[in-house]
């Protein structure tokens, strides 16, 4: 699955994950391989990408935003966002 996070200013992340944990505002959810599509808005928090099934993972903190789901892809719009070092 194609991962892609945005801000207005550049782009944070690109590339290839096995999974993403994000924090909507009616709660965080995780999308994995194949999901179905979705769009769903985002409230502040800590995004983590899962990079391989052995627990890999880079989070960031952003700001609110959107998450759009589609054909395996995965697209994250948000306000801002800062690598969290783990």
């Amino acid at each position: 699955m194609n991962l892609e996070i945005l801000t207005p200013e550049k782009k944070i992340y690109s590339g290839d994950v096995y999974g993403v944990q994000m924090p909507g505002i009616s709660g965080s959810f995780e999308v994995l391989e194949r999901h179905a599509p979705l769009v769903s808005a985002l409230k502040a928090g800590r995004l983590k990408v899962l990079k391989n099934k052995q627990n890999d993972t880079v989070q960031f903190d952003i700001q609110g935003g959107f998450a759009e789901v589609l054909n395996n892809r995965v697209t994250v719009l948000v306000e801002g966002a800062s690598s969290v070092e783990i």
